[in-house]
């Protein structure tokens, strides 16, 4: 269904505002326009997925500053994400609510810190740490500790952990024990490495993300006086995805709103997936117990998903177990019938893979752009072989969380030629082109830019698209202004494109995405596969607890509430081909699949089948040929293939790392008492040292390299393409006497 209660039209920032204040209200629902209307005391929405959430609070703003209750410049709405608030923004000023504040948490409280700083404690604000894990590393090793790489990300996200629920350090093994946490080491060494990166801090004078937090709300509540400069600032907060907030975050809050301010909170604790990070949804639960008089208002009209996709959704859900649980909100879809959810099981992971991207092929075709598809997967390891499916056909994807829209190097040579060409008087390049967006096409001509896409995927496929989405942006943008009665230009055009930016507010770019659950958070698409669907990856193996269960129960909930139309879930029964079949489908599917039982009462799971994938060995999908990166020749030896270069053709590999690779590999044949090749074959060593990867994603991409051998391995082959030494695979080998190693079979 869409019409004018549908949010999940294309939604226009460049369209004209409405005429006034019960304008705004027009084509909300009953419950939307409830929240749109309450202006005054505590407000709490509880909003189901697809329900329309943020147009219900950005109307409630707008109505707020179009009717005289608020005053644009003393509202305060906060949310998590720089993409969230910038999308806020744009709602905002397209309804008229310009002056309106929408920062995250951290922008807000940073820009506070920076305007009292001075004031409170003197002179310029601590340098901000942008990334704190080589300080980390740095505070690891003044304690002793050696650490690998994937290491320092664990520790790095238990400081975090500690700072946003306020435990110092001392206190941080007594936590570990109380809340039943799984630290990734001995958490008395993780609270020598917290307390030790803290001083290393104060010794260099810098701040973390989560100190601005904690110095904003310091000073709030010591210095009285300027507590009152802010709070007479901001009069009416609203606080979008409340299910996340944590400790740290709330304690901000409870400073900003002591003053009498009103407070709308909105949340959905069926969506509280980061409780590893500090998260809680306690705030969101008793809401009502802290604000005995608050409204209260529930959004369960589905705008988003079909009624198929909503039935499952509702399914799992229901059979959902603790605090959140029983706060759950049943949905109704408010769209037209789709098709059933699909439900698939394969033999293996690349046959499952391999049929998932057929499945995306036939869609394609069928004439859903790839934008609009999406497959999510429970761990970020998991995307390789997707990523070599969707290549061997040919399908241009996208890796959600990857560099970021902006950063492109192509993207900002684009905008740079545009910012050029827009202060131009009289530009030859634009000088004949009647629209906006011919004159966005002639500028990136000047860099290979074409019409139509090129041939296969790839960087080159990636960098077209990239622009292409700029070209379309540029079209969007006229035919938003052209609809406002505003004239554009190329200047306007760029404005736009540096707002985007720094709001992380990017356009769509043309290709599938891939993405993990909780990456896929706050998104949506026509076609969703959710793939990896056994036990021990979903819910993950080292979910434990009955309230750890539950979270990866609300993963997979977020993953199918992703879906408007289409919705594959698929599993494999065993990791390679020809592997033993020990695997079964994730218990949270039991009672909705077909043939796992009868359905809990009151659930609704999808009605579709259970297909058999046919095994890789009886269809295996045509790969691409493979050239010569040095003469171009067509390869067709494995090795060569493996090598990407003809067994003749000059060699750039680093012997040196290569001897290193080599030294490593045969101390941990022998740890394990089996062949060296068993670990990796001599071509794939030749190929790591050839082709230096600097980080997991691209060691992932060198023939070999798979995720077993990435979760296994990673972490040691590229601290040796690093130059790091391993000091006890060296220590080791010398020990054992270490010569030579078995001859790898033909």
């Amino acid at each position: 269904m869409s019409g004018p209660c549908d949010p999940y039209d294309p939604y226009d920032s460049y369209g004209a505002a409405p005429a006034g204040a019960d304008a705004v209200l027009a084509g909300l629902d009953p419950e939307q326009r409830a929240v749109a209307t309450a202006l005054t005391g505590p407000v709490c929405v509880l909003a189901g997925a697809g329900t329309g959430k943020t147009r219900a609070i950005t109307h409630r703003i707008a109505y707020g500053v179009r009717s005289g209750v608020y005053q644009p410049q003393q509202v305060l709405a906060v949310t998590f994400t720089a993409r969230a608030a910038g999308e806020m923004r744009g709602r905002l000023r397209q309804l008229g609510a310009d002056g309106v504040q929408a920062r995250t948490f951290h922008s807000a409280a940073l820009r506070q810190l920076q305007y009292f700083w001075p004031r409170a404690v003197g002179g310029e604000v601590p340098r901000l740490l942008e990334r704190k894990v080589q300080l980390v590393a740095e505070a690891a090793a003044r304690t002793g500790l050696r650490v690998q790489r994937t290491e320092l990300r664990d520790l790095t996200g238990e400081i975090e952990w500690c700072k946003v629920t306020q435990i110092v350090p001392d206190d941080y093994p007594a936590a570990v024990a109380k809340t039943g946490r799984e630290a990734p080491r001995d958490p008395a060494e993780i609270a020598r490495v917290y307390a030790t990166y803290e001083q290393t801090k104060r010794d260099r004078g810098v701040i973390d993300f989560e100190d601005v937090l904690l110095l904003t709300a310091a000073i709030l509540e010591d210095r009285p006086e300027i507590a009152e400069r802010v709070r007479a600032q901001y009069r009416h907060f609203t606080v979008d995805e409340y299910q996340d907030v944590s400790p740290l975050q709330q304690r901000l809050l409870d400073q900003w709103t002591a003053g009498g301010a009103s407070l709308c909170v909105v949340g959905d604790a069926s969506q509280t997936i980061y409780s590893f990070t500090g998260a809680t949804p306690e705030y969101l639960l008793h809401f009502r117990t802290r604000h005995p008089d608050a409204t209260v208002v529930k959004l369960v009209r589905d705008y988003r998903s079909s009624p198929q996709v909503v039935h499952l959704a509702n399914g799992l859900l229901a059979q959902a177990r603790g605090q959140a649980a029983q706060h759950r909100l049943e949905l109704v879809s408010q769209r037209e019938a789709g098709p059933e959810p699909e439900y698939t099981e394969y033999p293996d992971e690349p046959t499952e893979a391999e049929s998932t991207a057929h499945r995306i092929r036939k869609l394609l075709d069928g004439g859903v752009r790839a934008s609009e598809i999406a497959v999510l997967f429970r761990t970020n390891g998991q995307s390789e072989v997707y990523e070599q499916a969707l290549s061997d056909l040919g399908l241009p994807y996208q890796l959600k969380g990857a560099e970021r829209f902006f950063e492109r190097p192509e993207v900002r040579e684009a905008g740079v030629l545009l910012k050029g060409a827009a202060r131009a008087a009289s530009d030859p390049l634009t000088a004949d082109e009647p629209d906006l967006a011919g004159q966005v096409r002639a500028v990136l001509a000047t860099r290979g830019f074409t019409a139509t896409p090129p041939a296969g995927s790839g960087a080159v496929r990636e960098r077209w698209e990239s622009l292409a989405a700029l070209v379309r942006l540029a079209e969007e943008f006229e035919a938003g202004r052209r609809r406002a009665g505003e004239s554009t230009d190329l200047a306007a055009y760029v404005a736009e494109l540096d707002a985007r930016a720094a709001a992380q507010h990017a356009p769509a770019v043309e290709g599938v995405t891939l993405a993990s659950l909780h990456a896929a958070k706050g998104l949506e698409w026509d076609a969703v596969f959710l793939v990896g669907l056994s036990e021990g990856t979903l819910p993950i193996i080292y979910a434990k607890t009955d309230e750890q269960i539950e979270e990866e129960r609300r993963l997979l909930y977020v993953g199918v509430t992703r879906a408007r139309q289409h919705l594959s879930l698929s599993w494999a029964l065993s990791r390679s081909p020809g592997g033993r079949a020990s695997r079964r489908p994730t218990r949270f599917l039991d009672g909705l699949r077909p043939g796992s039982g009868t359905a809990r009462a009151g659930s609704r799971g999808g009605r579709g089948g259970v297909e058999h994938g046919e095994s890789r060995a009886s269809r295996r999908a045509p790969r691409g040929p493979v050239t010569c990166r040095v003469c171009g020749r067509t390869l067709t030896e494995a090795v060569e293939r493996k090598l990407r270069r003809c067994e003749g053709c000059p060699s750039s590999m680093d012997e040196a790392l290569y001897e290193r690779l080599r030294a490593w590999r045969a101390a941990q044949a022998k740890k394990q008492g089996a062949p060296a090749y068993v670990v990796f074959t001599d071509a794939t060593l030749m190929a790591i040292a050839e082709d230096v990867p600097a980080d997991e994603r691209e060691l992932s991409r060198i023939s070999g390299v798979g995720a077993m051998k990435l979760d296994k391995y990673g972490a040691a082959v590229l601290s040796l393409c690093a130059g790091e030494e391993l000091v006890d695979v060296v220590a080791d080998e010398a020990a054992d006497g270490l010569v030579g190693e078995p001859t790898e079979p033909a």
